[in-house]
């Protein structure tokens, strides 16, 4: 997974999205589910929502984003929700009719969960292993005689 940088900070953010239609009915067969993904994939390009992965099962819809710092996932996931359910309805009012009398396509649940390349022991080891490697860095330039030490986080956005 690459980095990504703006002008002040370097970041690696990607979520994992689940959530399912009202009364999880199983709407998203074809030609449905081809259009839903087209929708979700505009929404994503009109809203700077750098959309991964996108898989959508007859009930329910499994999306990965790469995310920015900015942006909660909670955000993300209205703005998705919203968009999509009133584009889909315009496009299938027979389904609305169908399935949806009150006119809400999606639960207002999701699950999200963050994906990262480490799993947590080896993000917890290599946070352990930093005020050590710190440590020996600080040693090392006071032997060196130098005046000027910089983090391990400062060279690495450097």
């Amino acid at each position: 997974m690459e980095l990504q940088r703006n002008t002040h900070h370097v970041y690696r953010v990607k979520y994992h999205f689940l959530w399912i239609p009202k009364y999880r009915h199983k709407v998203f067969s074809e030609p449905y589910r081809e259009t839903l993904k087209g929708i979700i994939a505009k929404i994503g390009h009109n809203y700077d929502v750098d959309i991964v992965e996108l898989g959508i099962p007859v009930d329910h819809i499994h999306m990965v984003v790469r995310g920015v710092p900015k942006v909660a996932p909670g955000d993300v996931m209205q703005v998705i929700k919203s968009i999509s359910s009133r584009e889909f309805f315009r496009r299938y009012p027979e389904i609305k009719r169908k399935y949806f009398l009150e006119g809400k396509l999606w639960t207002q649940s999701y699950f999200v969960e963050t994906i990262g390349n480490a799993n947590e022991d080896v993000i917890r080891a290599y946070v352990q292993s930093q005020l050590t490697e710190y440590e020996k860095r600080e040693t090392k330039s006071e032997q060196l005689g130098c005046s000027e030490t910089r983090s391990l986080a400062a060279e690495f956005l450097w």
